[in-house]
C-alpha cells in the first residue's frame, strides 16, 4: 500500500514538472511587453477620453484623433513655467519623431477657462506648432475632465481679482493610436525619452 502511494506521489511531481516546463516554454515564446521610460498605465479604468470644444469653436472627442499618438496636457495660458516648458518639449519631441512627427497629436486642456478664451488659446497654442490642439472646457466641464483624468488644480488668489495663478498637476497622458490610454509621463521626463516611448506605440 505504501509503495502504491509513494508511485502515485512520483507520478504527481513527474506531471507538475512536465507542466512547469511547458508553461515555461509557451511563456518564453509569447512577445515581450514593451518597456517604456514613462509609467506604464495601459488598461487603466480612468483617462478614457473627453468630449470639449476647441479653440475654434468645434466639439472634439479623443476618438478623432484615431491613428495617432495623444499626449494630453492640463494647463493654463498663463504659467510661467511648466506650461510653456512642456509645450516646447512636445515640438522638439515632435521634431525628434521625423516622418512620424505627423502622427503625433498634442492636446493641451486648459485649467482656467475664465481666462483662457478662445482667441488667446489659439494664439497660443499655433504659437508652437499649428496642429497642436486647445480644448475649453466650461467650468462644470472642469470639474469632470480634471476627476476622469485624475488632475489636480487649484486657483491661487493674487494681488488683485485677475493676477491669480493656478496650481495644476505638471504630468502629460499619451493614448496610442486606438485612443486608449498606455503611459502617464511625469514633468521633466525629457523630450529624448517621450520621444521613444511614442516610437514604440507607432511600431506596427
Amino acid at each position: 500500500m505504501n509503495t502504491h502511494n509513494q508511485r502515485r506521489s512520483m507520478a504527481r511531481v513527474a506531471f507538475g514538472l512536465v507542466l512547469v516546463c511547458v508553461l515555461t516554454l509557451f511563456g518564453a515564446c509569447s512577445p515581450d511587453k514593451p518597456k517604456f521610460n514613462a509609467i506604464d498605465v495601459t488598461g487603466a479604468n480612468y483617462a478614457k477620453g473627453f468630449t470639449l470644444k476647441d479653440q475654434t469653436g468645434q466639439e472634439r472627442k479623443l476618438t478623432d484623433f484615431k491613428g495617432k499618438v495623444v499626449v494630453v496636457f492640463f494647463g493654463y495660458t498663463q504659467c510661467p513655467d511648466v506650461c510653456p516648458t512642456t509645450m516646447t518639449e512636445l515640438v522638439e519631441i515632435k521634431r525628434l519623431l521625423g516622418a512620424n512627427g505627423e502622427k503625433l497629436q498634442a492636446v493641451f486642456i486648459t485649467v482656467d477657462p475664465v481666462r483662457d478664451t478662445a482667441e488667446l488659446l489659439n494664439a497660443y497654442v499655433t504659437n508652437f506648432d499649428s496642429s497642436f490642439v486647445a480644448l475649453i472646457p466650461t467650468s462644470e466641464q472642469l470639474v469632470e475632465v480634471a476627476k476622469e483624468f485624475k488632475i489636480y488644480y487649484k486657483k491661487v488668489d493674487g494681488k488683485t481679482p485677475t493676477s491669480y495663478t493656478m496650481d495644476h498637476s505638471a504630468g502629460s497622458y499619451i493614448f496610442d493610436i486606438q485612443g486608449q490610454v498606455r503611459l502617464f509621463s511625469r514633468y521633466g521626463s525629457g523630450a529624448q525619452a517621450i520621444a521613444q516611448d511614442i516610437a514604440v506605440l507607432l511600431k506596427p
